[in-house]
């Protein structure tokens, strides 16, 4: 598999005590785009509570798997290579060993403390979610990481014995038992003014599959599951629904692994008790994890500052578009139109002029569908559920969907988002034509609301660029926005 020049990929394999992953990752250091994702379940930690070591079923399960990761490393042409293990190789009498056979498979394996994993948690939430503010639990099979985050830090973090593998074990002896554990366990914490109404962010592969039940239950109208909200009596509610459910059932609820249904009413279990006694107000789940926070720690200030959402539609515009500076330039032209756009609407409205010309190489009666996948199902970060949807409406209205909502559309944003969207999308879809896609017609003309007119100037020796179909969507645009169409030179 060849690379283009410069481009760094980077391999993290991640020894979990429920699973085993390995990510490839490739692209900008800030939002790096996911080359390659398995997982092998190897269940390292499923046996510590009884014996405190890893069963050798497990063990060979783990070899085998790290074997196969490293040869799909080289084949993929990887940079470098990071390795990390986590409580149940940090805990098991027998860890060692599987370090040692990791080592002579080519690893250099960091054991993270648990404080460590915590920390690295809290940083993958932040770089996903860049305004994050509350605590953040990462759910593993053998412990359960809090941090305590706020404006981009980590103000405290704690690590301790309750992963998902064990948290049947203590359920078997008794909900009461867990309570127990759960309130001794905050309480070290020293959180109980500190967290009430802060909201509670979910990591771990089993808390995922439990947004993903919840969003099945609930008909949300999008897959993407990170930043995916739920009010706290949902976790009370997941309790329910796992009692009445038997494994078929769930294997029908779309994304949920088949390898997290036998921990998901534990996880339900403990979630609940958690939101209910620190005070949570929210629920909100995080795709980024651990190993996003390994990327995020190593990068610089500078670049830890940027904008993950409008970063990852640049540079995703940029290697899809026919002419890739003329996608940036594009937001610059139309973004005097809409001045008084709120600032969290004038950066979504940035990312979709970056993508205004991923469809370009789709057939022509399906660019508005090819543009509405790219932004709604995009795997972008640092946007809610109604920004994709405004995202996604832009981008349909830009390659041809009209001034209507897409199909299924209008469900999370409500109808003046919607409405705004759809008149970014006719502002670009007149850029887009006027310039043929270039960068000169752009930085030549200019376009403004005078009173109830909607002028655009070009410049006399480009009047011929003013063509009928450049005229026809500038009276779609005028009309949207309730002004008449005015063509001026100078």
């Amino acid at each position: 598999m060849g690379k283009k020049h410069g481009s760094q990929r980077t391999a993290i394999i991640d020894i979990g005590s429920n699973s085993i992953r390995l990510v490839v990752y490739q692209g900008p250091v800030r939002v790096p785009a996911i080359l390659f994702n398995e997982k092998v379940m190897a269940g390292l930690g499923k046996e510590l509570s009884t014996t405190g070591a890893i069963g050798q079923e497990a063990m060979d399960l783990a070899v085998r798997g790290l074997q196969r990761f490293h040869r799909l490393c080289l084949e993929m042409e990887v940079d470098n290579i990071k390795s990390f293990a986590t409580a149940a190789v940090r805990d098991a009498s027998n860890g060692k060993a599987l370090l040692k056979a990791a080592r002579a498979i080519g690893y250099d394996v960091q054991v993270l403390q648990g404080e460590e994993e915590a920390e690295l948690a809290a940083l993958g939430v932040i770089s996903g979610i860049p305004q994050a503010r509350g605590i953040v639990g990462d759910l593993g099979g053998g412990s359960l990481e809090l941090a305590l985050i706020d404006d981009g830090e980590v103000l405290e973090r704690f690590s301790f014995p309750l992963g998902v593998l064990r948290v049947a074990d203590l359920r078997a002896k008794g909900q009461d038992k867990l309570k127990r554990q759960v309130r001794k366990m905050l309480k070290k914490t020293g959180w109980e003014k500190q967290a009430q109404g802060l909201p509670f962010y979910l990591v771990g592969g089993s808390w995922r599959s439990l947004a993903r039940l919840d969003m099945f239950d609930s008909q949300y109208p999008l897959p993407v599951i990170h930043n995916y909200e739920m009010e706290p009596r949902r976790a009370q509610r997941l309790v329910s629904r796992l009692a009445q459910l038997n494994r078929d059932k769930l294997k029908n609820v779309p994304g949920l692994s088949s390898s997290r249904i036998p921990t998901l009413k534990d996880a339900a279990w403990l979630l609940s008790m958690l939101v209910r006694y620190l005070g949570s107000s929210r629920m909100v789940v995080s795709a980024y994890g651990v190993r996003e926070g390994l990327l995020f720690q190593n990068i610089s200030k500078q670049e830890a500052a940027r904008d993950p959402l409008l970063l990852g539609t640049e540079d995703a515009g940029a290697a899809q578009s026919r002419f890739p500076a003329n996608s940036k330039l594009l937001g610059k032209w139309i973004s005097e139109i809409f001045s008084d756009d709120p600032a969290e609407w004038s950066r979504i409205r940035q990312a979709a002029c970056n993508l205004g010309d991923v469809a370009w190489r789709a057939n022509p009666n399906f660019r508005a569908e090819r543009g509405l996948e790219i932004g709604l199902h995009g795997n972008w970060v640092g946007i809610s559920g109604p920004e994709r949807e405004m995202l996604g409406q832009a981008l349909y209205t830009s390659f041809g969907g009209g001034t209507r909502v897409f199909p299924g559309g209008g469900k999370l944003a409500d109808e003046a988002a919607t409405q705004r969207a759809i008149s970014w999308g006719l502002a670009m879809r007149l850029g887009q034509r006027l310039s043929g896609g270039t960068r000169n017609p752009l930085e030549q003309t200019h376009i403004r609301k005078i009173g109830k007119k909607l002028e655009l100037t070009i410049r006399s020796d480009l009047i011929h660029l003013y063509g009928d179909a450049v005229a026809k969507r500038h009276g779609h645009l005028a009309n949207m926005l309730g002004l008449e169409p005015l063509m001026t030179t100078d």
